[in-house]
């Protein structure tokens, strides 16, 4: 269960979105206080929405074990879901980027002015429910596992979907200028390629996740 959902994690972790919010936040004046709020903000959705769809999960009773069917169920759908939002990004072609307005959406302008608060709200936002996370969670809360296993679990899930964050936070405090010039030459080419790497993290998440729950259901 616990490598199941952490694979899944992994996935959901890796977010272009995540490492060039921390390349800008390390580059900033303030990199560890800035780079710290992020981080916090990260881990609290990420705890939120763990928490939330235990409960909603659990509540139902898909644990239990008379619930086999539908919780294979819910994990196709989660899988075809994922499949379909990957599809639809694949097809639907990136605006190149306009030299003349760098900063045009709402984070992008917060970003604009790296401060503790906004860094916070900034992690909230990006770590806002995704599928593939809610997924990782969803095998956590489906597992008839008891209480302990299930926090070990969640906790295993969060600290590597939040991994772009913090791990970028923890190599610049020991090497903050090679840290601050390599995600800074990484950063454009995170641009130019975020569209594909989304797409392929779905896509590669949607099979993973479909083929276990058709196994689930075809299963006696």
């Amino acid at each position: 269960m616990i490598l199941q959902a952490a694979g899944l994690a992994l996935l959901a972790a890796l977010s272009p979105a995540a490492l060039l919010v921390s390349a800008v936040y390390l580059g900033s004046a303030r990199p560890r206080l800035v780079g710290a709020a992020y981080l916090a903000g990260a881990i609290v959705m990420s705890l939120v929405i763990s928490l939330a769809v235990l409960l909603i999960l659990r509540h139902t009773g898909l644990d239990h074990h008379s619930q086999r069917k539908p919780r294979y169920g819910l994990r196709l759908g989660l899988g075809l879901l994922m499949l379909g939002a990957g599809l639809v990004l694949a097809r639907r072609k990136p605006k190149p980027p306009d030299p003349e307005h760098t900063h045009q959406g709402f984070v992008s302008r917060m970003i604009a002015n790296p401060a503790p608060g906004s860094a916070f709200a900034v992690g909230l936002l990006l770590f806002a429910p995704g599928i593939t996370f809610i997924t990782a969670v969803q095998v956590i809360a489906t597992a008839h596992a008891d209480l302990e296993l299930t926090g070990v679990a969640v906790l295993v899930v969060v600290v590597i979907n939040v991994s772009l964050v913090w791990l970028p936070l923890l190599v610049h405090i020991f090497a903050p200028d090679v840290t601050s010039r390599s995600l800074a030459a990484f950063n454009g080419w995170l641009r130019m390629h975020g569209n594909q790497i989304l797409v392929a993290v779905l896509l590669a998440g949607g099979v993973i996740v479909a083929v276990n729950g058709i196994l689930g259901l075809l299963s006696p």
